[in-house]
């Protein structure tokens, strides 16, 4: 009978360490995620996205100038950090935590490094895109129309509990794919030296040009702004800036924008052109 026993428990031992190694690599803090090069590992930890958030709100008081929360993604769409800047979760929109995920899904999901090209295909300097410049494309009639119905949250990573965890280093998201697709500012894709794509981050909790002025700050703040020569929609030194060209449609409707990426202007508008530019 011992022996029985014995028997059962190194089976199921067995059985659950690989298990747990799975998971202890796919929290994002202390491990590395099977198959990945551009694990959570590579990326900021907490601390250090929570500082780069906390500067960064202090510096723009553009908005609504509330509280903000961010989230970071590696390139595989894994949560690798939650963070928010007032004194706890209540201090800013509930409901701006799981947005801020989907932001940062989003720049990372549809922006490109140099790697990208082959065989005559693909962007050669890479091409980052920001949520913010998909505005006017996912609008009916846009080139991208149904681009934000395409990849849903997955809502049972997004709201899982405990909610007293929300934004600290074990957040319930960190380590899952939180998924979706948001089309408005926030979010933007991280460049590391070399200008490789390494993932990306989204803000929210405020007016959605505000998100993106903040969003630019942590990004520069973190030191992944290393953009500058990789392709974009706006100008050189703010590839993925936000575009505020959107006029009146004189046919009713929706406005139109210039470029075909414009974003519209917001209460208390910040101006995104004066924003630092991104470095090499």
């Amino acid at each position: 009978m011992m022996k029985m026993r014995f028997s059962l428990v190194s089976t199921a031992a067995a059985l659950l360490l690989p298990a747990m190694a799975f998971a202890q690599g796919n929290n994002g803090f202390g491990g590395s995620n099977t198959g990945s090069s551009n694990s959570c590992s590579s990326l900021p930890s907490h601390a250090q996205l929570k500082a780069a958030l906390d500067a960064a709100v202090s510096a723009e008081t553009s908005g609504l100038n509330l509280h903000m929360w961010a989230t970071m993604v590696d390139r595989d769409g894994i949560v690798c950090a939650i963070a928010f800047s007032g004194a706890d979760r209540g201090a800013q929109w509930p409901g701006s935590r799981v947005i801020s995920a989907q932001k940062a899904n989003t720049a990372n999901s549809f922006s490109l490094d140099s790697s990208s090209a082959l065989a005559g295909s693909g962007a050669a300097t890479g091409l980052s895109l920001s949520t913010a410049n998909l505005y006017s494309a996912v609008q009916p009639g846009g080139s991208l129309f149904g681009l934000q119905e395409s990849n849903p949250v997955a809502e049972d990573e997004a709201y899982k509990g405990p909610s007293s965890n929300f934004g600290k280093p074990n957040d319930p998201l960190v380590g899952e794919k939180v998924g979706g697709v948001n089309v408005f500012g926030g979010g933007l894709a991280l460049y590391a030296s070399g200008k490789k794509l390494v993932g990306g981050v989204g803000l929210s909790g405020d007016t959605s040009c505000a998100d993106h002025n903040i969003a630019w700050r942590v990004r520069k703040n973190l030191g992944l702004d290393h953009l500058s020569g990789v392709g974009g929609v706006a100008d050189p030194a703010h590839p993925d800036n936000m575009i505020q060209d959107i006029v009146d449609n004189p046919t009713g409707g929706t406005g139109k924008s210039t470029s075909g990426f414009g974003h519209p202007k917001c209460l208390n508008n910040g101006d995104p052109t004066v924003l630092p530019a991104v470095q090499p």
